[in-house]
Order: C-alpha cells, then sequence, then structure tokens
C-alpha cells in the first residue's frame, strides 16, 4: 500500500463519526520510530491516493500519526516485536468471569499470544481478542 511505499509500516486505521464530522485516522512506524516529517510525508501521499480512489464518501479529515506509547497489538508480528512488554488485552467474550487481561507478554505464534499474569500465564487465540494494546511505562 501507500505506507509501505514511504518506507513506513501501517499499524491501525479507524475511521470515525462525532454527527456529519468525518475522520480517518491513520498511524504508522517504522524501525526507530516516526517523526513529523514521515507523518507529513504519508499523509501527502495518502491523501493524493485518496482522492484518486475516492473511498470514503463525501467530505473527510485525515489524520496520520505514531501509534503512541498505547501502541495497538494488531497482528502476529506485533505480539513477537514487544515480547517482554506489559499489555493489555480485551476480549470478546468472558474467560473466567474477566474479559480484560494485563500482563507482560511471554510468548507468540501465529495463532495465539501468552500473557504472564498475576494469576499465571494464559493463552489468548487471537480470535478471541477484541482488542490489545501495550501499556506505557513511566
Amino acid at each position: 500500500m501507500q505506507v509501505a511505499a514511504m518506507g513506513c509500516e501501517l499499524v491501525d486505521t479507524r475511521l470515525l463519526r462525532s454527527g456529519r464530522q468525518i475522520t480517518l485516522q491513520v498511524f504508522i512506524d517504522k524501525d526507530g520510530g516516526v517523526d513529523i516529517d514521515d507523518c507529513a510525508a504519508v499523509s501527502r501521499q495518502l491523501s493524493v491516493w485518496l482522492d484518486v480512489e475516492n473511498p470514503i464518501q463525501g467530505a473527510y479529515r485525515l489524520e496520520v500519526s505514531s501509534p503512541g506509547l498505547d501502541r495497538p497489538l494488531t497482528k502476529a508480528a506485533d505480539y513477537r516485536r514487544f515480547l517482554g512488554s506489559e499489555a493489555e488485552i480485551e476480549l470478546h467474550a468472558l474467560l473466567d468471569g474477566r474479559r480484560r487481561w494485563r500482563g507482560t507478554l511471554a510468548a507468540a505464534d501465529e495463532e495465539s499470544v501468552t500473557l504472564r499474569t498475576d494469576a499465571g500465564e494464559r493463552k489468548f487465540l487471537y480470535s478471541a481478542i477484541h482488542r490489545a494494546k501495550l501499556v506505557p511505562q513511566w
């Protein structure tokens, strides 16, 4: 896609609606992190592509930024990259009476992630995860 052509990784996208206002948020990253120049360059490239392809009907605002300290974990490679980091996982359904789990990313393969929690290690299938993110360390 356009983001990869700019030397960045597409981390996540969100289409937000607030009344009649539409915002397309695009989160990018690269080795060493992204800076304002990266965001501006990707924004310019995406704007041209979006104008040509026109996937969003009507007026919208485009926001391009880094994923931040509480970076979302969206694919198996993300979980592997951040092994040893603290993460919060929210499940689609309750598991042992809980939907949210927090702990250290202990292992990750193509189908699941293992989280080391206060209650011991728990394995979660990616298909059971609604959303996951890193927990910022202050």
